[in-house]
């Protein structure tokens, strides 16, 4: 009892101005000082005394509009070319702070604080800074309404709030240039913060009113802080934040940033006289220049685009579509988020090797305007020309929280187009509701044919505190393209009935919440809505459980169908017996409907205990295999482990399993297994070390029909296939911060023809070494 009687005691000795959150004290006037200090982690500077003062913290996860556990104060102050924050956070239950030295963007496991700043008080998006009791950072921007073009979590209330508010659409590619430092105190963690007004996009005018809110993560409890008290029946979050008031003068200065670069590789493969490796060697320039401070003109010549870490695998023997990865590459980060729009009609990785690249974003007045123009490689054309794409995006803001949009996309390639124009609009309504609509269309010339498409979507979303729901129709038509997005099914009518309920347990008591999703979903064909029924559908219930401690439990059970579309297997055909004897190839013939395809999951995440972490995951379905157009019986599972050694290094372990077998008579058709093993070890703040390990195992048997005939595909026997694939890359970087950087890596793929044999057959069938070295000019 004594230290929690301690800490509040000096929480309340300082007598600048204190903001209380509980009490709804949300207009914060910061004073400002014109002096500079040492970024240090120790709040010892005379200028801290005269600091404002946020406390009074809520909790909003899991349960939302308690006081918070744990005491939080933060200090804030500015300077002529900065804002200044102190962070207090006390731990009053004795348990240790969870904190490691980690690299840029990795401290999810640790405890940590998120200061959130709106700088165009529009509630549509704000810049995230966070850190951990170390002061390592993590930085990024945090939007509300639509996925960014790159892939950002879809989040803003949509399902009904089925994705929490709180958790937004968070992009944490981006990197700021901001300071740092924090240290472990008796009972907490204090951290000194100093973001300057270089790093920051803000609206035109001298003087300023900015959102703010400040969030803390407490993970021994699992807990999420907030200053404002922020709830969960609320469309918008940005919205429930505080201001920074009468913040005037603020000296930016120019906001010019030249990052030269340059890179080598050398990539290895067999040939014909042994294992042979060719050297490259690239040089490039990134340029940023603030034109003012609510607008940025971005430029690159000869960009690198090279990736450090491959994408995580991904199963893919039964997909039917694309698989989604999400934007990372440098130059497209930088105001991603004003590409944001329903449906994915932009998509940055579209554009695979650009030569040069030059891109215009920012805000002036209530309307968000970007522009990116790229020349792509040659490599990527059907022509021998580079293609040319060219985006744009305008929203304009209306009344507190709703938008409205324009989207423009193309991409040239001589002769050859897919150009698209639509609106959309996003109306908050009643504080719990939105309503969403988009309008496009799409026009297309390929090989001398043109086509014309167009794309339709409404939605309607209630997030509500224990009932939330969203309801939705998309409407895609067959000929609707969209080069430079992300639309892998067209010619169809897709609806969906997402309905939420959620209770809340007593404080202290072992259930924190309870949360089940009911969801009905169905898609038709284009040409036949409304007179035929559903091509496939599914109906379910998810429910799930947060415990005491951090502890979570889910799982779901559902039904669905398929009806098959006889003109996706026009060109296959199966020999088949005559009565008299002898064979003769026939058509492949497919059954109309497949009914009553059950499943069944369910899944453990444990707290964030001191040095590790895990989730397991299981799961049954009845299901369809597409290439054969019979039922299944599929078994899937999964389990990451998160394990913290010590305080500089990280293990994460992940495994996934998918087995598919014929229903009929449960013979095995495919087999997938994706282990995967990460080792990140921090020397130092800007030392890093990282070796990742992706074993992919693929077994899929040759393609039968329902009655065990061999199917032809376009006339041609589809056999059996095998392949076991190790990847490996190693990674030292040293990165003292953004734009300046040395990385020295090395990266092999492997194959065997015996699953997890690892021995002799063990043979490289590719492998590089790659280095990079940039450097970062701030004017």
């Amino acid at each position: 009892m004594l230290l929690p009687l301690i800490t509040v005691v000096a929480l309340a000795q300082d007598s600048a101005q204190a903001y209380d959150g509980r009490a709804r004290a949300l207009a914060v006037r910061i004073p400002r000082a014109d002096t500079t200090i040492t970024v240090d982690g120790v709040l010892d500077e005379a200028v801290w005394s005269r600091a404002a003062r946020l406390t009074g913290f809520s909790q909003y996860q899991p349960v939302d509009s308690r006081p918070a556990e744990e005491p939080t104060e933060v200090l804030v102050w500015y300077g002529p070319t900065a804002i200044y924050f102190g962070i207090r956070a006390r731990e009053v239950h004795g348990e240790v702070v969870r904190a490691t030295r980690a690299d840029r963007d990795n401290i999810g496991a640790d405890d940590n604080v998120q200061i959130l700043l709106d700088t165009y008080h529009d509630h549509r998006r704000a810049f995230l800074f966070g850190v951990n009791p170390y002061g390592v950072q993590q930085d990024g921007i945090r939007s509300e309404g639509f996925a960014q073009a790159g892939g950002a979590f879809q989040g803003g209330g949509g399902f009904g709030g089925a994705i929490n508010i709180l958790d937004g659409n968070v992009d944490l590619n981006p990197d700021f240039v901001f300071e740092s430092r924090g240290r472990l105190v008796p009972g907490g963690y204090e951290v000194e913060v100093r973001i300057p007004f270089k790093s920051l996009r803000y609206q035109g005018g001298n003087e300023q009113t900015w959102g703010i809110n400040v969030l803390r993560r407490v993970q021994h409890s699992g807990y999420q802080d907030s200053w404002a008290p922020v709830v969960r029946a609320s469309a918008s979050f940005l919205i429930q934040s505080g201001t920074l008031e009468g913040l005037h003068d603020l000296r930016r200065g120019l906001v010019l940033e030249l990052t030269p670069f340059a890179t080598g590789r050398a990539t290895g493969a067999p040939g014909a006289s042994g294992y042979d490796y060719a050297d490259s060697a690239q040089f490039g320039l990134n340029v940023h220049w603030g034109l003012s401070q609510n607008l940025g003109l971005d430029g690159t010549w000869n960009p690198d685009f090279s990736q450090v870490e491959a994408d995580v695998g991904q199963v893919t023997l039964n997909e039917r579509f694309a698989l989604f990865f999400p934007e990372k590459r440098p130059f497209f980060l930088e105001g991603l988020e004003l590409f944001a729009v329903p449906n994915q009609l932009i998509y940055t990785r579209r554009i695979v090797s650009p030569d040069v690249g030059v891109k215009l974003a920012g805000k002036v007045g209530a309307t968000n305007a970007a522009l990116l123009l790229a020349a792509d490689d040659t490599s990527q054309s059907a022509t021998s020309s580079h293609p040319w794409f060219a985006v744009t995006r305008l929203r304009r803001d209306l009344g507190r929280n709703s938008t409205v949009g324009l989207v423009g996309t193309l991409r040239e390639d001589g002769a050859d187009y897919s150009r698209i124009a639509g609106a959309d609009i996003r109306v908050i309504h009643s504080r719990l509701y939105f309503v969403e609509f988009q309008a496009v269309r799409s026009w297309t010339r390929a090989a001398g044919a043109g086509a014309q498409g167009t794309l339709y979507q409404a939605t309607w979303d209630r997030t509500g505190r224990g009932w939330g729901f969203n309801y939705g129709l998309t409407a895609i038509s067959p000929d609707f393209r969209a080069a430079a997005g992300f639309v892998n099914r067209t010619g169809i009518v897709q609806t969906h009935a997402f309905n939420r309920l959620t209770w809340y347990g007593r404080r202290g008591g072992l259930l924190e919440t309870a949360t089940s999703f009911f969801q009905i979903f169905r898609i038709y064909d284009y040409a036949s809505f409304g007179s035929r029924g559903a091509l496939e559908g599914s109906e379910g219930i998810q429910p799930s459980a947060t415990l005491r401690g951090g502890w979570n439990v889910a799982g779901g059970f559902g039904r669905s169908f398929f009806r098959f579309q006889p003109t996706a297997y026009a060109a296959d055909s199966v020999v088949a017996p005559l009565a008299g004897g002898g064979s003769d190839t026939v058509a492949f013939t497919v059954p109309g409907k497949l009914s009553n395809l059950f499943n069944a999951s369910g899944r453990i995440t444990t707290p964030v205990f001191r040095q590790f972490s895990g989730t397991v995951s299981a799961g049954t379905a009845a299901g369809v295999i597409f290439q054969e157009a019979v039922e299944s019986r599929e078994t899937r599972a999964g389990a990451q482990l998160d394990w913290r050694p010590m305080r500089q290094a990280r293990v994460s372990v992940q495994y996934t399993r998918l087995v598919i077998e014929r229903a009929s008579d449960g013979s095995r058709f495919s087999t997938e297994d994706i282990p995967r093993l990460k080792f990140e070890y921090q020397a130092s703040r800007a030392i890093f070390v990282r070796f990742v390990g992706q074993y992919t195992a693929r077994r899929r048997a040759a393609l039968l029909d329902g009655q065990g005939r061999q199917i032809f595909a376009s006339g041609a026997v589809v056999d059996a296939t095998a392949s076991n694939d190790f990847r490996t890359d190693w990674l030292f970087s040293y990165r003292p911060g953004p734009g300046t950087l040395i990385y020295l890596g090395y990266g092999a793929s492997l194959s065997e023809p015996d699953a997890f044999a690892f021995g002799r057959d063990l043979a490289r069938t590719s492998d590089g070494f790659f280095a990079k070295v940039s450097y970062l000019f701030r004017l």
